[in-house]
């Protein structure tokens, strides 16, 4: 299967964020003929103050039933270009608790899976800024899996990506990719995203996708930036495929042979013993 990372940089006004996912999504479709689209956490809506976050925040129908803006955008790209979507994130109310959510579709619109994501990104980074998701999201608990065609997606967003013990138990759920729809800043991203990517991949011996924001957005008064460099990373821990600098996509193929052929080679998870 071809799947397309969709590289954005989501700003404050979701109409605009909307349109530019859409827009994206279509020229990848051209392009490349994608199996599997995949949106970066938060497209949506980023930046602005708690208050505006909970304003942009939908929530979520019953299966079968139209959903809000953000909702009805994923399951417009599945239905209109007949591909599989795996929508990054964006935020859900749910009652009075919101939380940082993942919806995947099949190829006409179906719903197949929702995660939220349960690693929320309480830090300081190394320029000084202080990061308080837990400010805005409460936190999921639960491992999600879902099948797109012959592939078994497990679900991460972001900050997840640094618990290995998450990764290993979405290949033991028996996932062969991993999504990753992530906006790790600047300070962050460009020293350990691409090392916990690969790192991901080697370890659980599965394809990894990520998907990310790029650029600035404006957090209350503050200006911050994020790593980008969307990409997709096979087991055995090469870069097939890395988004340029700017909004964009990256493509590459997701081959199960080469997979198996991995784990024959080194079978990490039947020489396990912890």
């Amino acid at each position: 299967m071809k799947f397309s990372v969709l590289q954005m940089n989501t700003r404050s006004e979701k109409s605009a964020n909307l349109e530019q996912a859409d827009m994206l999504a279509a020229h990848a479709v051209e392009t490349d003929r994608p199996d599997i689209v995949v949106l970066p956490e938060v497209f949506a809506f980023m930046g602005g103050s708690v208050a505006d976050k909970w304003a942009a925040a939908e929530e979520l129908p019953e299966i079968g039933e139209s959903g809000g803006e953000a909702y009805e955008t994923l399951r417009g790209i599945a239905r209109s270009h007949g591909v599989f979507v795996h929508g990054g994130s964006f935020v859900e109310r749910d009652g009075d608790n919101h939380f940082n959510t993942t919806i995947a579709f099949d190829r006409s619109g179906g719903e197949l899976a929702r995660y939220r994501k349960i690693h929320l990104f309480d830090v300081s980074t190394p320029d000084g800024r202080e990061y308080r998701e837990s400010d805005t999201f409460g936190a999921g608990r639960e491992i999600v899996t879902y099948d797109a065609g012959n592939v078994r997606v497990g679900c991460s967003i972001c900050y997840d990506l640094r618990f290995a013990e998450l990764y290993r138990a979405l290949a033991e759920a028996g996932a062969n990719v991993i999504m990753v729809p992530a906006a790790f800043t600047l300070q962050t991203g460009k020293d350990h995203w691409e090392v916990l990517l690969r790192a991901r991949a080697i370890e659980t011996q599965t394809y990894v996708v990520a998907a990310a924001q790029t650029g600035t957005h404006q957090e209350g008064n503050d200006e911050r930036a994020s790593w980008g460099h969307s990409m997709i990373v096979d087991p055995w821990g090469h870069i097939l495929a890395q988004a340029r600098e700017g909004a964009g996509h990256a493509t590459a193929h997701v081959e199960i042979d080469y997979l198996d052929q991995v784990r024959t080679r080194i079978p990490v998870a039947r020489h396990r013993v912890l």
